[in-house]
């Protein structure tokens, strides 16, 4: 059973910037996507951005897209999410998962997420 823990989440005024963390234990790192999804109050939870295995490809929502970057390091087992210009709309509690299945295709939806994190709240001020 994986083990996922969120930080970097806070205050933010917006047009402002934020860095999430997430740190993984408990399986090869390495071998899996991982995503990054939110919920807003009153919402469901949405996806906002995955990353392949590699690092090598990465997909986002079209909400987040230019403003958002999801990145990993592997030899630390992390995974980060750069949120740059901020907007009140993106105050959401935000979740870190792994995928299901060791692929090196990335996988876009709740379902195919295994594992999360107990979430991390950011709260953009205007």
């Amino acid at each position: 059973q994986v083990q996922l823990v969120e930080s970097g989440g806070g205050l933010v005024q917006a047009g402002g910037s934020l860095r999430l963390s997430c740190a993984a234990s408990g399986r090869t790192f390495s071998s899996y996507a991982m995503g990054w999804f939110r919920r807003a109050p009153g919402k469901e939870r949405d996806f906002v951005a995955a990353i392949s295995r590699s690092g090598g490809s990465t997909y986002y929502a079209d909400s987040v897209k230019g403003r958002f970057t999801i990145s990993r390091d592997n030899a630390k087992n992390t995974v980060y999410l750069h949120m740059n210009s901020v907007k009140p709309e993106d105050t959401a509690v935000y979740y870190c998962a792994v995928a299901r299945y060791s692929s090196s295709y990335v996988p876009l939806g709740v379902a195919d997420f295994g594992s999360w994190g107990q979430g991390t709240q950011v709260t953009v001020s205007s």
